[in-house]
């Protein structure tokens, strides 16, 4: 038995795990944002409900481990950001401590679970307030110890022209301090961003998707322009990773239509042809960080009891 949590801006979810498939969940507590005593607190008080001593704790957070220093760079919540989570909790806790990325922790649960199952290479992606991804090669992730792996969302490679027929683009500045990162455009925020260029109109990309649905010849150029961006760096990435499927995740994924026709371009810009799906819809779409942390955290087990 395990201990998993996804850490939250706002609450912590919690669950009891035995296996992948045997995950309970327990109430959801308040994030504390400014004091670590408190955070660690909130974690031990749910450890103390889970009526056994757990092998390990397991943590999907939305942030970064530095593999050289072990510090966590999770920008939004202040009582965790810039410690050395595993070492900081395992003191406090007195128990081994995992922390994840939660785009890591996605992909290893699609790759368990969920639409990467019976793959040997799976590349994750978030397509959602912000884009992410994770790789899960053989069953294991390459992120087994932090690092920025499957991070194909920064670095200033978006295109500057896009779409048929091409269009001049700006190179938006983005969050992690770079400037023209898929990220910046090709998000959730970044769409609104890239229709407000295209045509002078404020939309949210909930609207711009509908809008396309319905055969709006504005909201048809911005996702031509969106899915030309993102569909170059993202066959890039699976002819480098040779992925045999690209699960993804996040509030874009929700449109069926969107993802589909990312894939057909995506399939006609890489170097292996494929006559099904590639670019599909996550099959883990409610608490993957939990399923995640609580596969990782149970490998964990396994490898852990295999060595005693």
């Amino acid at each position: 038995m395990i201990v998993c949590f996804d850490i939250g801006g706002t609450t912590i979810k919690g669950a009891i795990a035995y296996a992948p498939d045997d995950i309970r969940p327990v109430p959801r507590i308040p994030t504390p944002k400014t004091s670590f005593e408190d955070f660690a607190a909130g974690l031990k008080s749910v450890i103390d409900s889970s009526g056994g001593t757990p092998a390990c704790v397991s943590l999907s957070i939305a942030g970064v481990i530095d593999p050289d220093t072990g510090k966590a760079t999770v920008a939004n919540i202040q009582s965790i950001h810039g410690r050395v989570l595993k070492d900081e909790l395992e003191k406090a806790l007195n128990l081994p401590v995992i922390v994840s990325n939660d785009a890591d922790c996605f992909v290893i649960a699609e790759s368990e679970i969920g639409s990467g199952r019976g793959h040997r290479v799976v590349f994750g992606v978030i397509l959602g307030t912000g884009v992410g991804g994770g790789l899960v090669i053989d069953g294991k992730l390459i992120n087994s110890d932090g690092g920025f792996a499957g991070e194909w969302g920064h670095g200033p490679v978006a295109a500057t022209l896009a779409g048929n027929p091409p269009v001049s683009l700006p190179r938006f500045e983005c969050g992690c301090g770079l400037t023209g990162c898929i990220d910046a455009i090709g998000s959730a925020r970044g769409m609104e961003k890239l229709h407000s260029h295209l045509h002078q109109q404020a939309m949210t990309s909930e609207d711009i998707i509908s809008a396309w649905q319905a055969g709006d010849a504005k909201a048809a150029r911005t996702i031509d322009v969106l899915i030309d961006i993102l569909a170059s760096p993202l066959a890039m990435v699976i002819n480098v990773t040779g992925a045999t499927i690209v699960p993804v995740g996040g509030g874009l994924s929700n449109s069926k239509a969107l993802l589909a026709a990312l894939d057909e371009v995506v399939r006609s810009r890489i170097l292996r042809r494929f006559d099904r799906p590639l670019v599909v819809p996550a099959i883990c779409r409610i608490e993957p960080g939990l399923i995640g942390s609580a596969v990782i955290g149970l490998k964990y087990e396994k490898e852990a009891a295999g060595t005693a």
